[in-house]
């Protein structure tokens, strides 16, 4: 069996350092790599072309989110297992649609870690029981989401996240690869269907369901 080299990103250096004294004991698996934030994680993908990226889901600047994004859309044959400390379902949703391959929660990282990593690298999808649970429950309740929130577009879901947690129109443009004013164009056409009046009423509406990390 040919090594599984595997990139660590993770705001937190203490973690990583667990995770990679743990992985580097496992035949066939070499840590080539870490990173603190997305965007070191993106460069360094490219750089080292690893076959497994370990990526944590809420850091500051380029969030795991539209780093995986990325990553899967130019270099799609590196997998990527999240990993977060968060239990929400828009956050596993999101990291998903993104292109990560499994999601597990950091309080089981350490005891499902591998079988993760071999569950995924054999092709296949991976969630810990806490993240299939919630996923479960998701689908038992889909049919009571909100009317607006349905209303909502994919990539509008995508503006009104990054906006909630505080990145401005050229920020958001930067990642998305649009414009300033089709950013600001979204931002008008979400506010309109959800009846908002203002950018703070809209950060009230992503915090209620969950598509923030910041707390009311």
């Amino acid at each position: 069996m040919m090594t599984v080299r595997i990139l660590l990103v993770d705001d937190h250096q203490v973690l990583r350092e667990g995770l990679r004294s743990l992985l580097e004991q496992q035949p066939n698996m070499e840590v080539v790599g870490e990173a603190g934030d997305g965007m070191t994680a993106l460069r360094l993908v490219r750089e080292l072309e690893p076959d497994l990226v370990i990526m944590d889901v809420n850091m500051d600047g380029m969030d795991g989110i539209d780093a995986t994004r990325m990553i899967h859309r130019e270099h799609p044959a590196t997998k990527v297992l999240a990993l977060s400390m968060f239990l929400r379902k828009t956050f596993v949703s999101e990291m998903f649609k993104s292109g990560a391959a499994g999601y597990l929660l950091k309080d089981n990282a350490f005891s499902e870690i591998v079988e993760a990593i071999r569950t995924i690298l054999g092709g296949e999808k991976y969630v810990c029981a806490k993240v299939a649970a919630l996923l479960v429950d998701e689908y038992v309740q889909e049919g009571q989401e909100s009317a607006g929130k349905q209303r909502l577009t994919k990539r509008e879901m995508e503006v009104i996240r990054m906006l909630a947690d505080g990145k401005t129109s050229k920020e958001i443009a930067l990642i998305t690869e649009t414009s300033v004013k089709t950013v600001d164009a979204c931002r008008r056409r979400i506010m309109q269907k959800l009846t908002i009046n203002s950018v703070a009423e809209l950060v009230k509406y992503a915090i209620r369901e969950g598509l923030t990390t910041v707390d009311q």
